[in-house]
């Protein structure tokens, strides 16, 4: 059974790949992904604060030396509670593609088009293998329109197809109002990837404090089916690879993303819960059922379940809503 696919234009022997966690700090941990079987590991955010601190003395736009900065400044960690300084971070791409075969996909996580993204050539003469620019940005401003968000968003696109030639993926949020025209909007200026989707980490409340409780949790098989809609909505409809990342627990998991057009399926918490490893469970599982289903490639299966030979996807998507409405019964 051929399980290879291409993403970012990358060759993967299959489609499984480590995403962004605390495994991508170490060159050892790295390694013991590959050992694994993971087909490429994307590596734990760079953050926009990190890099313009260096190199700028500034958070948030603010000179961190301000006095009046410092009830803002006090809620980002402070420097050394990072793993990896910005330098230190390209030094660690270095050492990872002398130690590993596999794609090293680096990832900058910020929400500016400023200075910082001149970091990402940093990063393509280090060696990374592509780039995971991750916009993670919850609007408070009541002023700002969404236009302008994404607007800024497509713009970061193309500052950075200027900037180096490694290929980009961008890791979209689902919540924006026409996120197809979003999609199309990126693929056009360039996007060489779309990563389905950032999770927002909501926090909780203290009530004792009043204070926000800032928590991490495990993701589960429920917020996969978010992720499997707009796959099947976009493949076939725009020409960047399709990565599906959250909601990836159970080997059905990933096949299921694959049918609805993923080209890759990122695997962060299922590893964490089971080890990398469970990268092995997840290929032999789609080699089990492409036998199964007498399939020779997963290249004529991908995208079987997608809304790509649907003549109206809208009225398919209204139809399948209602349809979802009247399937319940007491």
């Amino acid at each position: 059974m051929r399980t290879a696919t291409t993403y970012l234009g990358l060759q993967l022997e299959h489609p499984f790949i480590a995403g962004a966690s605390p495994l991508g700090y170490r060159v050892d941990t790295v390694k013991r992904l590959e050992d694994a079987g993971c087909a490429a590991v994307v590596l734990h955010s760079l953050f926009e604060e990190q890099i313009t601190y260096e190199a700028e003395g500034r958070v948030a736009g603010l000179d961190a030396l301000d006095p009046g900065f410092d009830d803002v400044y006090a809620y980002f960690p402070p420097p050394d509670e990072y793993p990896l300084r910005p330098e230190e971070y390209a030094e660690h791409v270095r050492r990872l593609k002398e130690a590993v075969r596999i794609p090293i996909i680096a990832s900058l996580n910020g929400r500016t088009k400023e200075s910082w993204l001149k970091f990402a050539k940093t990063l393509e003469q280090a060696g990374a293998d592509a780039l995971e620019l991750n916009m993670y940005q919850v609007v408070t401003d009541l002023d700002v329109p969404g236009t302008h968000v994404e607007s800024m968003l497509i713009g970061v696109v193309q500052e950075l197809k200027r900037l180096i030639r490694i290929p980009i993926a961008v890791k979209l949020s689902p919540w924006f109002t026409a996120l197809g025209h979003v999609a199309r909007n990126l693929d056009e200026a360039g996007a060489d990837g779309l990563v389905l989707f950032n999770r927002f980490y909501q926090p909780d409340i203290d009530i004792r404090t009043r204070e926000p409780i800032p928590q991490a949790e495990l993701s589960t098989s429920a917020e996969l089916l978010l992720r499997l809609r707009w796959a099947a909505i976009l493949h076939g409809r725009v020409r960047a690879s399709i990565a599906v990342t959250g909601g990836v627990a159970t080997p059905a998991d990933g096949i299921k993303a694959l049918l609805a057009g993923a080209d890759a399926v990122q695997v962060v918490s299922a590893i964490l819960r089971h080890g990398p490893g469970y990268i092995g469970t997840l290929r032999g599982a789609l080699e089990d059922w492409l036998a199964w289903n007498k399939v020779e490639s997963l290249d004529d299966v991908k995208g079987s379940a997608s809304l790509a030979k649907t003549g109206r996807p809208a009225a398919f998507e209204r139809a399948h809503y209602i349809r979802t409405l009247h399937s319940w019964t007491r």
